[in-house]
């Protein structure tokens, strides 16, 4: 009988997540902060600060990698080329052909296939400090994270205040949530099996969950902190970054946070590769972008 119980818990030991393996890294960036992965190009997108976050210099670029870290194109869209305006680009998602970019106080789209400018949209109206990532809602809008931050030689400081905004289809802006629970919300991403939006805090220990017209967000999960991106692996389960002890963690589907794998140096917005089952982590102080494995 003993046997048999050591069996069956091996057994359920070697049913559980693996370790995630390397897979690749790519290098050559400037200050990268995001990775975005667009199935249909089997692309990933990296966005470049190329300077300080908070600056509009208009140097701003965005990167093409391939699933297993070649660098395609290092400079696929550049501020200050052409008609593109680009200063510290963040947050991406991509919209049919378009791919959407936070960039300080503005929100600029390009098309994926050529990088050729799309639209910009202004934020200054609502003095918007630090727009830093970016979702696709169900109902066609966008939402954006308003970390409320400045980041200068000197330090940082946090003029605030804590938002996420709604950029309707006809690109209407309005604040969504607003309040000092967000904690310096950062990276947000749609969770369709729960009709919500899951926003992760860099100032405060928290993953919320925000149903679109609730009045406050709830809390999730709680755990180091800092986090930065997040990326849904499948219907159920999520990768979080956080800079706190430079690790990546697991969200599962009832809430429980654990530590998935670190050793990852100032972990930003986080892409995923859904046909390989792959995370690219881009290594903000670094200037690289590493590709894991995640069974």
């Amino acid at each position: 009988m003993r046997r048999v119980c050591a069996l069956l818990l091996l057994a359920a030991l070697g049913c559980g997540p693996g370790r995630p393996k390397f897979a690749g890294m790519a290098e050559g960036f400037s200050t990268p902060e995001s990775v975005m992965y667009d199935a249909e190009l089997d692309m990933f997108f990296v966005s470049n600060i190329n300077g300080a976050p908070n600056v509009k210099d208009n140097n701003g670029f965005i990167s093409m990698v391939n699933p297993f870290g070649r660098v395609v194109t290092l400079s696929f869209i550049t501020g200050g080329q052409g008609f593109v305006m680009l200063d510290a680009p963040k947050g991406m998602t991509i919209v049919g052909d378009t791919l959407w970019v936070t960039d300080i106080d503005a929100l600029r789209a390009f098309n994926k296939r050529t990088g050729e400018p799309i639209a910009s949209l202004d934020f200054t109206v609502f003095s918007a400090q630090f727009l830093n990532d970016i979702a696709a809602g169900p109902d066609g809008a966008l939402y954006v994270t308003d970390t409320g931050i400045k980041i200068a030689p000197e330090g940082t400081t946090h003029p605030g205040p804590d938002r996420v905004f709604r950029v309707a289809p006809d690109r209407t802006i309005t604040v969504a949530l607003e309040g000092d629970t967000l904690g310096r919300p950062n990276g947000i991403a749609w969770d369709a099996r729960n009709s919500r939006f899951l926003v992760v805090s860099f100032g405060k220990p928290t993953i919320l969950g925000w149903k679109p017209g609730d009045a406050a967000p709830a809390v999730v999960a709680t755990g180091p902190g800092g986090y930065d991106g997040i990326a849904f692996m499948d219907g159920r389960r999520a990768l979080v970054s956080s800079w706190a002890d430079s690790s990546l963690y697991l969200l599962e589907a009832d809430g429980s946070l654990r530590e998935y794998l670190s050793g990852l140096p100032s972990p930003a917005d986080i892409g995923y590769d859904t046909k390989r089952d792959r995370v690219a982590v881009p290594l903000f102080s670094k200037n690289r972008v590493e590709i894991w494995e995640t069974p």
